[in-house]
């Protein structure tokens, strides 16, 4: 799949800075902001879930002391 995408000049300088310093090609760098993005947003939409789960559980945290006298640490 292929797409376009329209820039300003002053993006595509940006753009074309940055993959060079990273020695990729512009699609590449699209391809990798675009999905580290994805990404990102998904471990975020985990993260408020667990959240929202631990919250709502009632349940209670402990001092990481703890954590470690039951692990025998």
């Amino acid at each position: 799949m292929s797409f376009s995408i329209r820039l300003t000049e002053e993006e595509k300088l940006l753009a074309n800075s940055y993959a060079k310093l990273h020695s990729m090609s512009l699609s590449e760098a699209f391809k990798r902001a675009l999905f580290e993005r994805i990404e990102d947003e998904y471990d975020i939409a985990v993260a408020e879930a667990a959240l929202d789960e631990y919250k709502n559980s009632g349940e209670k945290s402990k001092p990481i002391t703890e954590l470690w006298k039951e692990l025998d640490l």
